[in-house]
């Protein structure tokens, strides 16, 4: 089995920090191209130094991912950096609570467009200059690329108080599994990830408030611990390797068997 991404073309969207920031890090350790992806550009400098914007594997692309022109610059700008594109990771996530029963709560469609809506119209954008980039280089065999959407155990999970998150969590997963039957005969597979104790960005900065959650987590998670984003990004290249070539519309759980018992009440971020 190869797990080798060495030469390809990534783009990885949410990749200013935490779980979105550990993806880009570790394609760019096996020698991917990254193009990273997100609102905070001051994050991205940071992160990829200032010369990321010009030069070298790793490139930043600052800009609301929820824009359509936003993300056709983002395409237009990997295109013009790398001359083509193999990988699109979302892993881009906004987590908001909300009353389920209130009428006037805005936070639902705050949470379908900033977790579902952006990574379902940059995947159908994506998939759209994969196949015209195909067609155009004449490869009439073999993969043209491959989509991971990264989610959470709550789009299968029962909180009431993140009842807005859930549902864009399952309405990403879904998606997953339409996109890869829609897509499957054009040679792009897609595939998904849904995590849980895992420390990402969202869940290290609850924790700050609720040190108690981190004993929680660990006794309601089988394997005892809060995983690292490190290991979550292992799971991702693999989805995006050929080793993963008859893969698609599977949405891989990384959660420490925590789903299993299902007794933790700490949102899963």
């Amino acid at each position: 089995m190869s797990l080798a991404i060495t030469g390809k073309t990534a783009i990885v969207t949410g990749a200013a920090n935490g779980i979105g920031l550990a993806i880009a890090r570790h394609f760019l350790d096996r020698g991917a191209q990254v193009v990273c992806a997100d609102m905070d550009e001051a994050k991205l400098i940071a992160e990829f130094g200032e010369g990321a914007k010009s030069d070298g594997p790793a490139r930043i692309f600052a800009g609301d991912l929820c824009e359509k022109l936003s993300l056709a610059n983002l395409l237009s700008a990997t295109a013009d950096a790398f001359g083509r594109i193999d990988i699109l990771v979302n892993a881009a996530r906004s987590f908001s609570p909300c009353d389920p029963l209130d009428p006037s709560d805005e936070v639902l469609e705050v949470m379908m467009r900033q977790n579902m809506g952006a990574a379902l119209r940059l995947s159908r954008m994506t998939a759209k200059r994969m196949i015209a980039e195909a067609e155009r280089e004449d490869r009439s065999t073999g993969e043209i690329g491959c989509i991971v959407n990264v989610s959470t155990l709550a789009g299968c999970r029962t909180q009431p108080e993140l009842m807005a998150y859930s549902i864009a969590c399952a309405a990403q997963e879904q998606a997953t599994r339409a996109l890869a039957v829609a897509l499957a005969p054009h040679r792009i597979r897609v595939n998904g990830v849904s995590f849980a104790s895992v420390m990402s960005a969202s869940l290290q900065a609850a924790l700050k408030e609720n040190s108690d959650w981190r004993e929680a987590i660990a006794l309601g998670t089988p394997l005892g611990r809060i995983a690292a984003p490190t290991e979550l990004a292992e799971t991702v290249q693999y989805l995006a390797s050929s080793g993963a070539g008859f893969v698609t519309g599977q949405v891989i759980t990384v959660d420490g068997g925590r789903g299993l018992l299902d007794a933790v009440r700490v949102p899963a971020f």
